[in-house]
């Protein structure tokens, strides 16, 4: 279905891959995965044909019908939600207007040629699912919790999430021959997951999905392909599988690594030793045949994070408390009243479907936007540090560095730096524009600034939705220790039931 040969790709002077091939097998349902930065989504634009490789060739075959979940495709904001999803049948209602009018044209000229072309057509359309488009739209919107916000709802209205799963519905209603997901649960929630799970699980095409949810690719990968080292290696089997026979590789290749680094230490200091003297016939044949090496890619040094979060001084027991609050937008509520106490140092996860409202309670709660009704109070000194899901910056071409000198003058240059490292983010991105970062590396800028304010209250909406396993594990271990107080909205329950004392969920 897809073949990639001798692919290589360079940012700068960061070598994303050199010489890479792989290949994907119709019905192969794969599994994309890797360090943040490491050119996941770099892969798919070359594969969708939206940047062309430095080097090599993308193959796949002729009348192949590619489906790619792409978040930012213009749509026209005027349309309904079911307009939208009943464009994903454009082709059979071009169908249907060509029966009409060759029955016209028929009509004018009795032509049996042009009766045959329409029943043709008609029974195209009998075979296929257009008779029960609608069906299948509902069907859909509902499993992806679509139907909720109305069908006649339009497109402008929307968040970035919510057309997200919008356009995911189209997609999937085009059925495509191969499916290509870039981090398709980023918007989901628990209960949409598993329908998506569900859907991929009995989908008979072939599919590519990036995504750091490791639940959602053990539950639908039978393959697995890892950036690592500048190089593709594909495994058979699900994640979990993948990454034992990964740890396998990894070490044998370190082993090649460090014994050609060797090899090349000693050789090299024979021919300096030798090379003007009785023996420089041999030093120099050796020099050819060192030339000739192909050297093993360095391991790349990637920080690990070491995440921490500064307190400041408060004496309370209670946290925050809301009475009868009422959240939503331009006067519509979209929740009953909401009563919630949390306690000092009480650790909760926020949980309800993509639209409930968990975002604007959060926003709400920070006093971003106007309660409706009610109110909510906490203590004097109580500092919150709020992580936002969004990855909008004012200044898009500004560097990690000055994004974050601008909002800490005060800081030094050095510590600014070392907070981005402990944030996982390499030194040499510090001076790139934050544009040209993927979206895990943004996160760790994002997790770098909140580690630069002193708080006693985290609130995270989304946090994991961008970053790579070490960085989540490293996050999950640091709110677990975090004296203050934590809400945390997640659709990864793996992520946050280790370390929360209650979940609320928004739906009771």
């Amino acid at each position: 279905m897809l073949n990639l040969t001798n692919i290589t790709q360079q940012f700068g002077d960061k070598l994303l891959y050199e010489d890479v091939s792989v290949q994907i097998n119709r019905g192969e349902k794969v599994g994309l995965i890797g360090r943040n930065g490491a050119g996941k989504s770099t892969l798919i634009k070359i594969i969708t044909g939206e940047i062309l490789p430095d080097d090599g060739f993308v193959n796949f075959p002729k009348n192949l019908k590619m489906g790619y979940l792409d978040q930012y495709v213009n749509v026209d904001e005027t349309q309904t939600i079911r307009d939208f999803l009943r464009s994903a049948f454009a082709a059979d209602f071009e169908k249907e207007q060509q029966i009409a009018d060759l029955y016209v044209t028929y009509s004018e000229s009795y032509e049996d040629k042009i009766l045959e072309k329409a029943g043709e057509l008609q029974n195209q359309l009998d075979q296929g699912d257009f008779y029960q488009m609608d069906t299948l739209i509902d069907d859909l919107a509902e499993g992806l919790g679509i139907s909720i916000l109305g069908m006649d709802t339009p497109l402008a209205s929307l968040s970035g999430g919510q057309r997200s799963k919008l356009i995911l519905a189209k997609m999937l209603l085009e059925k495509p021959d191969m499916l290509i997901l870039d981090e398709p649960t980023n918007h989901l929630d628990d209960e949409h997951i598993k329908w998506l799970i569900d859907f991929l699980q009995n989908f008979n095409g072939t599919y590519l999905v990036v995504s750091h949810d490791r639940h959602f690719l053990n539950q639908i990968t039978t393959h697995i392909i890892d950036i690592e080292f500048g190089k593709l290696s594909k495994y058979t089997g699900h994640l979990d599988k993948a990454l034992k026979l990964k740890t396998l590789q990894n070490e044998s290749y370190m082993k090649q690594y460090e014994a050609q680094q060797e090899h090349i230490k000693k050789t090299e200091t024979y021919i300096r030793k030798y090379k003007a003297g009785s023996r420089s016939t041999m030093a120099k044949s050796r020099e050819k045949q060192l030339a000739k090496v192909e050297r093993l890619t360095p391991p790349q040094d990637v920080p690990k994070p070491h995440l921490g979060f500064d307190m400041a001084p408060i004496v309370t027991t209670l946290a925050l408390e809301t009475t009868n609050l009422v959240i939503g937008y331009d006067q519509k509520p979209l929740l009953t009243p909401i009563n919630l106490t949390i306690r000092y140092g009480e650790k909760i996860a926020i949980r309800g479907f993509n639209g409930i409202g968990k975002s604007t309670l959060i926003k709400t709660i920070l006093g971003l936007i106007p309660a409706i009704e009610g109110n909510v109070s906490y203590p004097q000194h109580t500092k919150f540090n709020y992580f936002t899901q969004d990855l909008e910056w004012a200044y898009p071409l500004q560097t990690p560095l000055q994004y974050l000198e601008d909002l800490f003058p005060k800081a030094t240059n050095k510590e600014l730096r070392r907070q981005l490292s402990r944030a996982g983010l390499p030194s040499q991105l510090a001076q790139e524009a934050l544009k040209l970062l993927s979206g895990g590396e943004q996160t760790k800028v994002k997790l770098a600034e909140m580690m630069l304010i002193k708080s006693n209250f985290l609130i995270l909406d989304e946090p994991t939705n961008h970053i790579d396993q070490d960085t989540k594990n490293n996050l999950q271990e640091t709110l677990a220790a975090y004296p203050g107080t934590v809400l945390v909205v997640s659709h990864e329950a793996e992520f946050y039931e280790t370390f929360v004392d209650r979940i609320v969920d928004l739906k009771e």
